[in-house]
């Protein structure tokens, strides 16, 4: 619209003519909004209110004596605020671009000024020091002017061709370049012993996959065995079971032989025997009977008699052995228990006969007295035999 103005968000309009603006100001400050200016009556110019950029390159001698030449960027701007605003529009509104040029020189002498004060060493060193230093000094007098200064920002230090940076940094050079040195050693070190660290890993790895794989050939070369064998094993397991058997049958034909032998031997022996010890009782008996139906003839007669049948009552018993099925199962050891087996019995019969006949010698006598007076032998027992 006509005669409507609008200042630029990073602008202040400035009005001039007519009522005078706050504080006795030569012209109205207006910013952020519009506003109706007349024509004619009224002027209307525009301050920036954006952020500016002044570079400084001073030559400044140390307290050392030695000259440096410092090269500093100043960043600045007008200050938001009513007072900073009028005061820049005074002195800046119709050559705004002096801005840049006044803070550069301001700046300039309080960099040689607060350089003069320190050492190189310090100014190489504590370069913030340096420009909070410029900063503080320089506040009050760019606030003069309607300017703030937002940051300082110190590019380089160079002492030209004097060296003394250079030489005092030296040591430090010096320094890092063994620190580079020993890095790198330790580097190459490190390396190294990855490098070992790796091979070693790798022969780890491959021995551990050479006993693995050993294991493996071994479990496989076992189980090939097993196998090759389980056909021998079943066989010899097969072989034991019909030696075991076999021996069981073997076990049970000799009890079945030995029951034979008792059915065959042992018995038929036996019955022999009662046999043949039936067959001397008889005879004992019929002796007996002779010897009684003889006790009155002569004593010696009969015992001599009796000693001449001893020879073929023994020859009848064993007469009686001679058709049975004898068998001698311990040699002649088995042998000559059957032989005295029957003397024993020859002799049983004839003492047996001898006790009979003297008992009934006894019983005759007794009947018939002393009258005979045939009794032969002692006084005090039977016959004997010599």
């Amino acid at each position: 619209m006509f005669g409507y103005r609008v200042p630029a968000p990073d602008q202040a309009m400035l009005i001039s003519g007519g009522k005078r603006g706050l504080g006795g100001a030569p012209f109205r400050v207006v910013t952020g909004h519009g506003k109706f200016v007349l024509p004619v009556f009224r002027k209307t110019r525009f301050l920036t209110l954006a952020m500016c950029e002044a570079e400084v390159e001073e030559k400044c001698v140390t307290r050392q004596g030695i000259t440096l030449t410092v090269r500093a960027v100043i960043a600045f701007k007008v200050g938001n605020d009513h007072e900073s605003i009028v005061n820049a529009g005074q002195r800046f509104l119709s050559d705004q671009e002096q801005m840049a040029i006044l803070t550069g020189r301001i700046f300039a002498g309080h960099l040689r000024a607060i350089i003069g004060s320190m050492t190189v060493e310090e100014i190489v060193t504590e370069r913030q020091k340096l420009a909070t230093e410029v900063l503080e000094t320089s506040k009050t007098e760019m606030a003069k002017i309607g300017l703030i200064v937002d940051s300082l920002q110190i590019q380089s230090i160079d002492d030209g061709d004097t060296g003394y940076i250079e030489a005092m940094s030296a040591p430090h050079k010096a320094a890092i370049r063994r620190q580079a040195q020993i890095a790198q050693a330790q580097a190459g070190q490190a390396a190294a012993e990855a490098e070992q660290e790796a091979t070693r890993r790798q022969a780890e790895y491959a021995r551990q996959t050479a006993i693995v794989q050993a294991e493996y050939n071994a479990e496989v070369d076992r189980a090939q065995a097993e196998a090759a064998q389980a056909g021998p094993l079943a066989q010899a397991h097969a072989q034991r079971e019909v030696l075991a058997a076999q021996t069981e049958l073997a076990e049970r034909r000799a009890e079945l032989r030995r029951k034979e032998l008792v059915a065959e031997v042992v018995r038929p022996a036996e019955a022999e025997a009662e046999r043949i010890r039936l067959l001397a009782t008889a005879e004992a008996e019929r002796m007996r009977i002779q010897a009684e139906a003889a006790a009155s003839h002569d004593r010696v007669a009969l015992d001599r008699m009796l000693i001449d049948q001893l020879p073929q009552i023994v020859k009848e018993a064993s007469g009686g052995l001679a058709g049975a099925n004898v068998n001698v199962l311990n040699g002649t050891d088995g042998l000559g228990q059957i032989a005295a087996g029957l003397v024993g019995q020859g002799l049983t019969i004839l003492d047996s006969v001898k006790q009979n006949l003297t008992g009934g010698a006894t019983g005759t006598a007794g009947g018939a007295g002393t009258a005979g007076g045939a009794r032969r032998g002692t006084d005090s027992g039977p016959i004997g035999i010599e």
